[in-house]
């Protein structure tokens, strides 16, 4: 079996934490083991970075990118593609209005680990939220936005003038027309919007550097969950680079990812150690259309793996 040295790059970061990490408290009352200020370095021409030692929800990675290229702030898009992972947002702000009239659904992020009973209730209030953003125009307006999050800073950034700016169409001009520029950079940290945002972003910048024909990006994330979201983070970021790549008639260099508040969560240990025990595979290739449509035109079936081998997948609970 060929070496992964992409894969191996996320499971020394794992590795790492797991043995020098200190124990801290977060905001989720779960508790971490964390370590500030880690870089990992993947080459994309040696495959795309998803993780093989567990499967990845390479469908979820597509259609939240998708997303966020289309400036979509509102769950239904996610909602027609199977996705759900910003459901719960969403479904918060439904609960805590005037217009809800169900069960109790206040303090759900403690109340779901200790009471199965509310559980079963909560996720069946959540399904019916869910299809009722999916058919209801005027209640997914209202209740299926999530604020100015990724996609509103990425396409349409609001000035202090009222004006709009597209990060991402002038971060693709910028690669075209001057590549060795050292001001290629898309922020998602909007420290105006950030109190408006259901949630504050994870993954705040990114950067993107042109040599020899290559295009490079570099992301800083200011948290990071190593088990359940840093997986998701290198892939999704492997294919935005991907496609801007394409986009300007450059073949993929490097994906250079640096984390601020790395960590792993207390109740996530043993399934890092059990991670940590499997061989990865080799890495899968990423297939795009030979001819690159407009940035926020794709859809989930222009974008494929080949060869995509994995290990089962390893169930955690996330920390709300």
């Amino acid at each position: 079996m060929a070496e992964n040295q992409n894969e191996q790059q996320y499971l020394n970061l794992a590795r790492y934490v797991l043995e020098k990490g200190h124990e801290k408290s977060d905001r989720t009352g779960t508790g971490t083991r964390s370590v500030f200020g880690y870089q990992m370095r993947f080459d994309l021409s040696k495959g795309f970075p998803i993780l093989t030692t567990k499967k990845v929800p390479f469908g979820l990675i597509k259609s939240e990118l998708l997303w966020f290229l289309r400036g979509d702030t509102n769950i239904r898009f996610l909602l027609q593609h199977h996705n759900n992972i910003w459901d719960e947002w969403a479904f918060k702000k439904w609960v805590e209005s005037d217009e809800y009239h169900g069960p109790d659904m206040t303090d759900f992020g403690h109340r779901w680990l200790k009471d199965p009973e509310f559980k079963k209730q909560y996720l069946a209030e959540k399904k019916k939220f869910c299809q009722r953003v999916l058919d209801d125009d005027e209640f997914a307006k209202k209740y299926g936005d999530l604020g100015l999050v990724y996609g509103s800073q990425w396409r349409a950034w609001k000035t202090s003038k009222g004006e709009t700016i597209d990060q991402i169409a002038n971060v693709i001009h910028q690669i075209k027309t001057t590549p060795n520029s050292r001001r290629m950079i898309v922020s998602a940290w909007n420290p105006e919007d950030v109190p408006s945002m259901a949630l504050p972003p994870c993954h705040t910048m990114f950067q993107f550097y042109v040599n020899d024909g290559k295009l490079s990006c570099q992301l800083y994330q200011r948290s990071a969950d190593i088990f359940l979201g840093v997986p998701f983070n290198i892939a999704s970021y492997a294919l935005l680079t991907h496609m801007i790549a394409h986009q300007c008639g450059l073949e993929v260099g490097d994906f250079v990812h640096t984390l601020g508040d790395a960590h792993i969560y207390l109740n996530h240990l043993d399934q890092v150690r059990e991670q940590l025990q499997r061989t990865p595979h080799p890495a899968p290739k990423l297939i795009l259309p030979a001819e690159a449509k407009p940035i926020d035109q794709y859809e989930m079936t222009d974008i494929k793996l080949d060869g995509y081998t994995h290990e089962p997948a390893i169930k955690a609970p996330v920390a709300v």
